[in-house]
């Protein structure tokens, strides 16, 4: 049964007047997350892609690239679409329901904010608003500036990128904790760890971003190191 099967199931649920945050509060609690981690993707992806002023086909299309559904299950997908649009649960309320339930574990939600990040640049253009959205929905979270920056160069092309900060460690750090870091970070980017996680099998793709990232800040100092240790001053 598919991701949007289960979903619908939850739906058929519901009794009059209820939303989708109904839905939400009720699967938090149950052992298979995956269909919460998918609700609360499009309720916060719903949300933040009105951030600057409107939906645009592109933002739509990339959370199909992110999640994807076949044909059979499309009109299982658009009702969640649309009871999205309609839930009057703020974006905050939703973050802070999403980080209560994952406690202490935030893996998962840095998988949505990452998923949240593919849908605000689909359009080619990372929106102020959008980055004022994404900016709270870290900080509800629980995520340091830092961190949020370095989730944010992953995606936006005019950021900064410091590969010592993309793999999380300090400048200047020996090579051996620097490989450290690399290779724990590429095991956390595996799609069992994020099935693991509670991210659903139609959901793996959201680690492509990172691991390429990650992949290319150890390879930048891989390289720096390796021509500052061939150097011979003349």
């Amino acid at each position: 049964m598919s991701i949007w099967s289960r979903i619908a199931d939850a739906l058929s649920a519901l009794t009059s007047g209820e939303g989708l945050s109904a839905v939400f509060d009720r699967l938090r609690t149950s052992p298979d997350k995956s269909v919460a981690f998918t609700i609360a993707v499009i309720a916060l992806g719903a949300k933040m892609a009105k951030a600057d002023g409107h939906v645009t086909r592109d933002e739509v299309t990339a959370f199909r690239e992110v999640f994807h559904i076949a044909p059979e299950d499309e009109p299982k997908a658009a009702r969640v679409f649309n009871l999205a649009r309609q839930d009057v649960t703020g974006f905050d309320d939703y973050a802070r329901r999403i980080k209560a339930m994952y406690a202490q574990d935030d893996a998962p939600l840095c998988d949505l904010m990452e998923g949240l990040f593919h849908i605000a640049l689909a359009d080619g253009e990372y929106h102020p608003n959008e980055n004022v959205f994404l900016e709270e929905v870290a900080g509800i979270f629980g995520f340091s500036h830092q961190r949020f920056t370095r989730i944010r160069s992953q995606f936006v092309p005019d950021a900064d990128r410091d590969p010592y900060d993309v793999l999380g460690v300090p400048t200047g750090t020996d090579m051996a904790a620097v490989r450290k870091a690399w290779r724990q970070l590429v095991r956390e980017s595996h799609p069992d760890q994020l099935r693991a996680r509670g991210v659903p099998e139609e959901a793996v793709k959201l680690a492509e971003a990172r691991l390429i990232a990650v992949n290319k800040a150890w390879e930048q100092i891989n390289a720096a190191r390796s021509n500052h240790d061939d150097f011979t001053p003349a």
